[in-house]
C-alpha cells in the first residue's frame, strides 16, 4: 500500500486490478470450499445470464455483462468444454446462435444460487458494515460517472487547463504578420485554395483590417504565435463585424487556444460597441465548426460571400 501512497491517483488502475487479483483468488478457493470443481471465476456473469434469462444469443449476454463478443464468445467455448452450456439450439431464426445451459449446468446454478450466493452476499454486507465506505454503492457510482465522461476525457480537460495557462492572447504587432499569413495559409491551403480576398488580408492586415476599423489578436504560447483571429470591420446593415482569418498550428491543438482567440475576439467587439457579428466556415472544418457553437454562434443563411470554400454561415448576438 506504500507504493499507492506514493504513486498518488495516478495508479488506480493498478490498485483496482490488485483488489480485483485478490478477489478472484479468492472467489476461485470458494468455488473449491462448495464442491464446485473446475469452474472459472471469470465464467461467472455469462452463467449467472443463463440461469437468470434461460437461452440467449452470445450479442444478448455481451450487452448484458458489458463484454465484447469475441470475450463472451472464448468463455462459451470454454463453458462447453466443462459441459455447462451448449450452443445451436433450436431457433425460429436459423442465422442466431442460441447458447443454453446444459441439464449439468442447470443443476450447478441451482446449487450455487441457493446456497454459495446467499452465503457470499453475507459475507459482502458484513464487510460493507465494517467498512467507513460502501465500495458497492461507489463502484456504481463510478460507473455511471465514467459512462458520463470518460477517465480520458477527464485528463485531456485538465491538461488543456494546465497548458492553456500558458497562453496570452495580445494585440496584433506588425512582427506577427508573418505568422499571421503562415498560420492562416497553413489551414486554407491544406483543405481549399487560397482566393484574392485571402490575400487581401493576409499580405495587407494594416491596411485591410486595422485601418479600416478592425481588430486583430495573436495567441502566443510560451511566447510563440500559434493562434490568430480577426475582426474585420463591414458595411453591412445586420453585422458591425466579420469574425475572419482564425487559425491555430496543429502543434498547439489541445492546448485551448481557440476557444481563448475566440472569447477575447469576442470581447473586443463588444467593447468596440458591436451587436452582432457573423462569419463563414465550411463544414469539413468540423472543430472550427463545433467551436464556433461553443462560442455561441447560430447557422444563418441567405447572404452572398465573396468566398468560393464558403458553406455555412453564423452569427453571434453580442450584446446577449
Amino acid at each position: 500500500m506504500d507504493l499507492f501512497n506514493r504513486t498518488g491517483k495516478m495508479a488506480l488502475g493498478s490498485r483496482l486490478r490488485l483488489l480485483t487479483a485478490k478477489v478472484t483468488d479468492d472467489a476461485s478457493k470458494i468455488y473449491e470450499l462448495y464442491n464446485v470443481e473446475n469452474f472459472s471465476p471469470k465464467w461467472f456473469p455469462v452463467f449467472f445470464v443463463l440461469h437468470e434469462e434461460s437461452n440467449q444469443t452470445i450479442t444478448e449476454i455481451a450487452e448484458q455483462i458489458g463484454h465484447s463478443q469475441p470475450s463472451v464468445t472464448k468463455i462459451i467455448k470454454e463453458m462447453l468444454k466443462a459441459g455447462l452450456v451448449e450452443d445451436n439450439l433450436k431457433s425460429s431464426d436459423k442465422r442466431r446462435n442460441i447458447v443454453g445451459l446444459t441439464v449439468k449446468g442447470k443443476q450447478l446454478a441451482e446449487k450455487m444460487v441457493t446456497v454459495q450466493c446467499a452465503d457470499i452476499d453475507l459475507a459482502i454486507d458484513g464487510i460493507i458494515e465494517e467498512a467507513t465506505h460502501n465500495l458497492w454503492e461507489a463502484l456504481a457510482e463510478w460507473e455511471h460517472l465514467f459512462e458520463q465522461k470518460s477517465l480520458l476525457s477527464r485528463v485531456k480537460e485538465q491538461k488543456k487547463a494546465r497548458e492553456s495557462k500558458n497562453v496570452k492572447i495580445v494585440d496584433y504587432e506588425t512582427k506577427y504578420q508573418s505568422a499571421f499569413k503562415a498560420l492562416n495559409e497553413e489551414w486554407i491551403s491544406t483543405y481549399f485554395v487560397m482566393e484574392d480576398t485571402d490575400y487581401k488580408a493576409l499580405d495587407n492586415p494594416e491596411e485591410y483590417i486595422l485601418n479600416k476599423g478592425g481588430k486583430i489578436l495573436v495567441a502566443l504560447y510560451n511566447d510563440e504565435p500559434l493562434g490568430v483571429c480577426a475582426l474585420i470591420k463591414v458595411d453591412d446593415p445586420d453585422y458591425d463585424f466579420e469574425l475572419a482569418k482564425m487559425a491555430v498550428s496543429p502543434k498547439a491543438q489541445g492546448k485551448n487556444l481557440g476557444w481563448l482567440l475566440g472569447q477575447a475576439i469576442i470581447s473586443k467587439a463588444k467593447e468596440s460597441g458591436a451587436s452582432k457579428i457573423y462569419l463563414e466556415s465550411n463544414t469539413i472544418l468540423k472543430p472550427a465548426i463545433n467551436l464556433y457553437y461553443k462560442l455561441g454562434f447560430q447557422k444563418v443563411s441567405g447572404r452572398s460571400t465573396p468566398y468560393q470554400r464558403c458553406n455555412i454561415q453564423m452569427e453571434l448576438n453580442v450584446k446577449d
